[in-house]
């Protein structure tokens, strides 16, 4: 749901205009601030739990062949229109099994080896070139295997994901988004 308000100048005496269903009122205006707050927490811990994998450097990407766990190295992660992407190639096995079966796990540990994180959710295709463009700019060195343009590269992004951060001197900390 999203409130948007007709900017530009309004006469003396004229009241603020709302596209949509929504009235002026102090519970419209605490609900729009309340999913704004949301939307902001949502994109905080977004961008706490890549940096977080970003700063592990490599993170293992699990997914689940038949009735067979496969796990795997990764390196791609990214928030792209308020979404945590990762990349691959459609070609490879990984893309077959998520496109089966989206609901996939990735750990990451910090180099300290004393801090981890575990990300569940379910990876969603995204075909547009845009954050294919996004991806490839904030990998460079993958150019050399993929272009937005081609039929091969993919990107993903995380649905209804639970991340987990955890530590050995520490107790969990759960968050969704």
């Amino acid at each position: 749901m999203l409130l948007v308000i007709q900017p530009g100048l309004r006469k003396v005496g004229e009241k603020r205009r709302f596209v949509g269903k929504f009235k002026y009122s102090p519970f419209n205006s605490l609900l729009f601030l309340y999913i704004i707050y949301c939307n902001f927490i949502k994109e905080y811990i977004m961008e706490e739990v890549k940096n977080f994998i970003k700063e592990c450097g490599a993170y293992f990407l699990a997914t689940v062949d038949g009735d067979e766990p496969k796990v795997r190295p990764f390196g791609t992660i990214e928030i792209f229109e308020g979404k945590l992407y990762i990349q691959t190639g459609k070609s490879k096995n990984v893309s077959k099994q998520i496109q089966k079966n989206g609901k996939v796990q990735l750990c990451a540990m910090n180099k300290a080896g004393n801090k981890w994180l575990r990300l569940s959710g379910t990876l969603v295709r995204d075909d547009r070139r845009e954050p294919k463009v996004h991806m490839l700019e904030a990998y460079p060195e993958l150019k050399r295997m993929y272009s937005p343009d081609d039929e091969n590269t993919e990107v993903l992004y995380f649905k209804d994901a639970t991340a987990t951060f955890c530590s050995f001197t520490e107790p969990p900390h759960t968050v969704k988004f």
